[in-house]
């Protein structure tokens, strides 16, 4: 449990990183896809894949992220800079993007994180993070340990479920005020509404008491009529 905290607090930060970074475009929309697994050998290079599309998104190229991680914690690889050059290198061409890594050890071994961010943009969609792949680096003679294997899968899970739950949380918030504002819009219309609908009753009932006040006064003179008739 005590890992499971740390890893929250770990993807708290980075998620809040990716999802509230400024801009000022419209509705931008990012999709990030990754390949589940994938797995080499060791003192080989690899290259990891990550493909998106981008629609209302402006024609700048996105920011591509990049994060590795273990079992109880994480590292930056490419935010957007590589710690590392010699080990670690970002191709981009168009919506294809690829991490190579060099000269893998089993300690390669881990999550790794592909992000897109088009930060001229304050849409929360324009902010995405791919599902992550689980690297599995063999060496002679030595392999990754099952449990290992799981505790990653477990972690790249858990991980897709958190920033699902961290998007959807942004959006709400996000929405909220507006919502509050159609409502209020909404009730203000329906109480126009219903004081049109009291005015125009008003005015029928006053057309009615003015019709039968009339008629009542015809009546009586009628009746005066007739009897000044009889006693002639």
């Amino acid at each position: 449990m005590a890992s499971f905290n740390k890893l929250k607090n770990v993807l708290m930060l980075v998620f809040d990183w990716i999802l509230y970074g400024a801009g000022v475009a419209g509705h931008c929309q990012v999709t990030v896809t990754q390949p589940r697994f994938q797995q080499a050998d060791s003192s080989m290079n690899v290259s990891l894949t990550c493909t998106f599309s981008a629609s209302g998104c402006s024609s700048s190229p996105p920011e591509v992220l990049w994060f590795r991680f273990l079992t109880n914690t994480h590292q930056k690889l490419c935010t957007p800079g590589c710690t590392d050059h010699q080990k670690y290198k970002v191709h981009s061409s168009n919506n294809n993007i690829l991490l190579q890594i060099k000269n893998l050890t089993v300690d390669d071994s881990a999550v790794y994180i592909c992000g897109i961010a088009f930060s001229d943009s304050d849409s929360p969609l324009s902010k995405q993070t791919g599902d992550g792949t689980v690297l599995t680096v063999t060496g002679s003679g030595k392999q990754l340990s099952k449990g290992k294997l799981i505790s990653m899968i477990i972690t790249s899970s858990l991980l897709f479920l958190y920033s699902s739950a961290v998007l959807t949380s942004f959006v709400i918030y996000k929405l909220k005020p507006k919502l509050l504002k159609k409502s209020r819009k909404d009730q203000t219309t329906e109480n126009c509404k219903i004081n049109s609908g009291r005015k125009i009753f008003q005015a029928i009932a006053q057309e009615l008491q003015k019709q039968r006040y009339a008629q009542h006064w015809q009546q009586s003179d009628d009746l005066e009529d007739d009897s000044v008739y009889q006693n002639r």
